[in-house]
């Protein structure tokens, strides 16, 4: 289940906002609010997976309200007014309701809710290994790495090319990224098709690409983006 705070401003709105809720099997309704100041004071001795709120409200609208929560559930934003939409991507919403919406819209937004619900919960169950340590075989060898050590992993054909710190050459072996993806441990996270990098070691991330040093740049796909976008949220300090 995934638990709901709903807020609108204007009553009728939210009371059909919240019926809305109660027809989506896997929605539950924590609590229905009126205002962005309102909910705050929910948040703060409970908390909810999702937030559907409204942004043109009195004294603290909807965008702001969210920007200023620490821990942000994922959020789909409800408003009459359009032109807020592009802002509304801006702070990575589920989605983007324009009023007035019927219950086919608000369903394909609760698909997409539960997807990326689903997504995170399963990310953040991804089993650490128990050791440090893999043995890839290359050539006539077989070669003990240090995990920590991998700096990224590239698909090349039925192989992969694995980089290593301190090693000028990478590691080739023949496996697929689907089982590396599943023996390496959760601080690594396939941002491309062709590529799993190593979280701590990336030093900066622009639109499309991420840098791990002056010499490597990699790309990232368009259908690892929301992913790795969500990683992003969870470690960003400032709006």
């Amino acid at each position: 289940m995934i638990r709901c705070l709903a807020i609108d401003d204007e009553p009728l709105a939210l009371k059909q906002l919240v019926a809305y809720i109660q027809k989506v099997p896997f929605l539950e309704l924590a609590a229905q609010c009126q205002s962005a100041v309102e909910a705050r004071a929910f948040l703060e001795h409970d908390c909810v997976d999702a937030i559907f709120c409204d942004i043109n409200m009195p004294d603290l609208n909807g965008m702001d309200f969210v920007k200023s929560l620490a821990v942000a559930p994922f959020v789909v934003f409800t408003t009459a007014y359009s032109e807020y939409a592009v802002e509304g991507f801006r702070v990575n919403a589920v989605d983007y309701l324009l009023k007035p919406f019927g219950l086919q819209d608000f369903q394909r937004a609760a698909q997409r809710l539960l997807e990326r619900v689903d997504g995170a919960r399963a990310a953040d169950e991804k089993p650490a290994p128990q050791v440090e340590t893999l043995f890839l075989k290359s050539d006539h060898r077989i070669i003990n790495v240090n995990v920590p050590d991998i700096r990224y992993v590239e698909a090349m054909s039925e192989y992969l090319k694995v980089f290593l710190d301190g090693q000028p050459k990478p590691i080739i072996t023949l496996l697929s990224m689907k089982k590396m993806e599943e023996y390496l441990p959760n601080y690594f996270m396939r941002i491309h098709r062709s590529y799993i990098v190593n979280l701590t070691k990336i030093q900066e991330v622009t639109k499309n690409r991420v840098t791990l040093d002056s010499d490597t740049d990699i790309p990232i796909g368009d259908l690892y983006k929301e992913a790795f976008q969500e990683y992003l949220d969870t470690k960003f300090l400032g709006r």
